[in-house]
C-alpha cells in the first residue's frame, strides 16, 4: 500500500483499540484504523495517558514523536514510521503505523554491529537529542529495513543524548550526512516548520545542534555530565 494511502487511513479512518502493551510507560496502544474498506495496524497514544516527567513539560511527547517523525520524513531517512497527530477514542494523540519486525534478528547482537542502517539511527538521534535509543526501540523489519520507535523524549534544550549506538563516536561525517544537515539547517523555520510542535527555545537548540555537528564535522561524543546509555538499555 503506498504511503499516502496509509496516511489518508490513519488520518480519516475510524479507530479501533484492541490492545495494550503493557511494558511501556505511557498509554501504548495497539489499534486499527479503517476506512473505506482498508485498515492500517497502529500504536495509538493519547496525551491524557503520558506519565509525567521531571525534565519535559507535560503533555508534549506525542508533539516531539511527531516532530522526529517530520524530520525523518523531511530529510529523507525514513526511518520513523508513518506518524501523525489526530484524536482517537481516548482523545488526540500520536498515531504510528505498526511495524512488523524480523523476528529471527538478535537484537541483543544486532544494535552493535557496524550496519549502515544503524549509523543512519545514530545520527538521526544525534539530531533530535534522542534521550532514550535503547535495543528494543530499533525495528528492523523483514525488508531489511530499520525503523525507530518512542520519540518522546527529543529535542530537549540540553545536550541529553543516551543511546546505545556509539560505535561511530567521534567519526567523521560522510557526506550525505553532511548534506542532511546542511538542508536541515537552511529549511528549519520555512519549508520546516515546527513550531506548533516544539518551543522556540527548542527549535534554536536543534538548529545549534545541527550547526554544531556541521563545524565539528564528527558524529558527537558522550556527554561526560550525563549518562551515556539509558537504562534499562533493552
Amino acid at each position: 500500500m503506498a504511503t499516502d494511502d496509509k496516511r489518508s487511513i490513519l488520518t480519516l479512518g475510524q479507530m479501533s483499540v484492541t490492545g495494550r502493551l503493557v511494558d511501556a510507560s505511557n498509554a501504548t496502544l495497539f489499534a486499527t484504523a479503517t476506512y473505506e474498506g482498508e485498515e492500517v495496524a497502529c500504536i495509538y497514544k493519547p496525551v491524557a495517558g503520558e506519565r509525567p516527567l521531571w525534565d519535559f513539560p507535560d503533555g508534549t511527547l506525542a508533539d516531539r514523536e511527531y516532530a522526529a517523525f517530520r524530520i525523518s520524513e523531511f530529510l529523507g531517512l525514513d526511518l520513523v514510521p508513518l506518524t501523525i497527530l489526530r484524536e482517537g477514542p481516548y482523545g488526540i494523540g500520536m498515531v504510528q503505523q505498526w511495524i512488523d519486525i524480523d523476528e529471527s534478528i538478535d537484537l541483543a547482537g544486532y544494535f552493535s554491529q557496524d550496519l549502515p542502517q544503524l549509523r543512519s539511527m545514530a545520527f538521526f538521534d544525534a539530531i533530535i537529542n534522542n534521550t532514550d535509543r535503547k535495543i528494543g526501540h530499533l525495528l528492523p523489519d523483514e525488508a531489511g529495513h530499520l525503523y525507530g520507535c518512542d520519540h518522546g523524549v527529543t529535542f530537549h534544550e540540553e545536550d541529553k543524548l543516551r543511546t546505545v549506538l556509539w560505535q561511530w563516536a567521534g567519526d567523521e561525517l560522510s557526506a550525505a550526512e553532511v548534506k542532511s544537515l546542511e538542508t536541515l539547517r537552511d529549511s528549519l523555520g520555512t519549508e520546516l516548520d515546527l513550531s506548533q510542535h516544539l518551543t522556540v527555545i527548542e527549535i534554536n537548540a536543534l538548529h545549534a545542534r545541527v550547526v554544531r555537528l556541521l563545524e565539528n564535522g564528527a558524529m558527537p561524543l558522550p556527554n561526560p555530565e550525563w549518562p551515556a546509555i539509558p537504562w534499562p538499555a533493552f
